[in-house]
């Protein structure tokens, strides 16, 4: 038996009172030892009321990011939230996040280390790395992605390609309901192989589509959530999480594999795509697996996500799907293929995708970041090494930014003139430093693979269905499954 000191005295205590006022003075005791261990910073950013070693947890709601605007209205634009042992700072309203992200960009740049990502990817790649190491890797990939065709003409070739596939895939339905989801990820992601593996991928391949299955299946966001909270209970509790890992493990597996083939006939002198320049440049095939990974999910899953919102909004309201369509055949017609040269000439169309993805808010609350340094944002101060979360949510939905933002109105994008016209608060990519590598690409994609298809296609419910604009919360903000009819012009 243990004869230290405070066990005596527990010993003695238990004694003279009883079991009963030992135990009270337990919890009194642990519950100050909490409350002072977790008292906040001077002018720190104000907090709901949390419960005890737990904080906020029952706060959060990745199925309705809309309640942190509720809280953002009772404790201000800059409110913070208690995570288990941990603190998290949210950021609400455009002018707070143009703040935080532009105005002092230095401010919050890195990432948090957050146990989930630890454990997934050992905080490697660019999406989840910080400092030197995501410096290299930012740089690299815009310069090789940009070698690669992103931005330019060359890539469109690539694009149209894969359309021609998808086309023909849509066609074989024959009008009939199909579900779309994952014949849309395999073209969109068969774009990234072409950078990345120099290859693409048919619709059958059976390990590929297992593959994307992984990759969208992925991320629970509440558990995402209990894992940072309490990392240390999570690890020994059965539960979803540990299937989730194993299921990263796989995706890193074929990555990895890939790896291993190109360096069988790999030359220096003339590399084929995004490995052979990596192999070249940086030479670690482990950051190279999870940069993979990274290109990706960051990429295949934001594109694919908003393409699936993008025939489910034309769906529900076919008057702006008649309006796009009479606008592409003024312009281009039925048969001349459209080019990013057209967007200009393609004003409505612009719109109708700008308004999409705003709507859609694929990304609701934006990844977390890291303050570098001591800040102040909306009269508080951020320490240093502090959890910031912008909610991009409230950034697309603010009615000081955008008039009526909760009705789909696609004109929001036009001038007086009728010309497209981008609003400032547009943070579907996020903002600053850390704002999302692979934008240009998705520019091209969204506007190439909308256009194309409304050129050839009017896509309708199938007979007696009305359209529902439900969603679920995985990787991404994604619409639940649903089917459509895709009928030839």
């Amino acid at each position: 038996m243990c004869e230290c000191e405070p066990c005596n005295e527990l010993a003695a205590l238990a004694g003279k009172y009883g079991l009963q006022y030992l135990l009270v003075f337990i919890a009194v005791f642990l519950l100050v030892t909490d409350y002072v261990k977790n008292r906040s910073p001077k002018n720190f950013p104000p907090s709901p009321p949390g419960l005890p070693f737990v904080g906020n947890v029952f706060h959060l709601d990745p199925k309705h990011p809309h309640l942190f605007l509720q809280l953002a209205q009772k404790y201000g634009n800059v409110f913070s939230l208690r995570l288990g042992r941990s603190r998290i700072v949210v950021v609400n309203g455009y002018k707070m996040a143009k703040e935080a992200l532009v105005n002092q960009p230095d401010a919050v740049p890195s990432r948090p280390s957050d146990p989930m990502f630890e454990r997934i990817n050992k905080l490697y790649g660019v999406v989840l790395s910080s400092g030197y190491r995501w410096k290299q890797h930012r740089r690299f990939m815009l310069t090789t992605l940009r070698n690669f065709g992103v931005g330019k003409k060359s890539l469109e070739s690539t694009i149209i390609e894969e359309l021609g596939y998808f086309r023909q895939a849509i066609q074989e339905e024959q009008g009939r309901p199909f579900e779309p989801h994952f014949l849309i990820n395999n073209a969109i992601a068969n774009i990234i192989c072409s950078m990345v593996f120099g290859r693409r991928f048919e619709y059958s391949d059976q390990r590929f589509q297992e593959l994307l299955h992984l990759i969208f299946e992925l991320l629970v966001p509440l558990l995402f959530q209990l894992y940072n909270a309490f990392p240390t209970i999570m690890k020994v509790l059965p539960g979803r999480h540990h299937v989730m890992f194993s299921d990263y493990d796989k995706v890193v597996e074929f990555l990895r594999s890939e790896i291993e083939e190109h360096k069988k006939d790999w030359d220096p002198a003339a590399p084929r795509d995004f490995i052979d320049c990596y192999l070249e440049e940086i030479e670690m095939v482990t950051n190279l697996s999870y940069t993979l990974l990274d290109l990706f999910v960051a990429g295949t899953e934001t594109t694919s996500t908003t393409l699936r919102w993008a025939l489910l909004y034309l769906m529900k309201y076919q008057d702006v799907q008649e309006k796009v369509q009479k606008e592409i055949d003024a312009v281009l017609g039925r048969d001349q293929p459209p080019s990013m040269q057209d967007r200009t000439n393609l004003p409505y169309t612009d719109a109708v995708i700008h308004e999409i993805q705003r709507m859609a808010d694929i990304v609701p609350l934006n990844m977390a970041r890291k303050a570098d340094e001591e800040f102040s944002l909306g009269g508080c101060i951020i320490p240093k090494n502090t959890t910031v979360l912008v909610n991009l949510n409230s950034v697309l939905f603010d009615e000081e930014e955008w008039d009526d933002p909760f009705t789909f109105k696609p004109e929001r994008f036009l001038d007086a003139n009728g010309k497209f016209s981008k609003n400032d608060a547009f943070f579907v990519f996020s903002a600053g430093k850390r704002s999302c590598l692979g934008e240009p690409l998705a520019r091209m994609e969204l506007f190439l693979f909308f256009t194309s298809l409304l050129q050839r296609f009017t896509f309708q419910p199938p007979e007696g269905v009305e359209p529902t604009l439900d969603f679920q919360m995985g990787l991404t903000r994604v619409p639940v499954l649903y089917n459509i009819r895709a009928i030839p012009r």
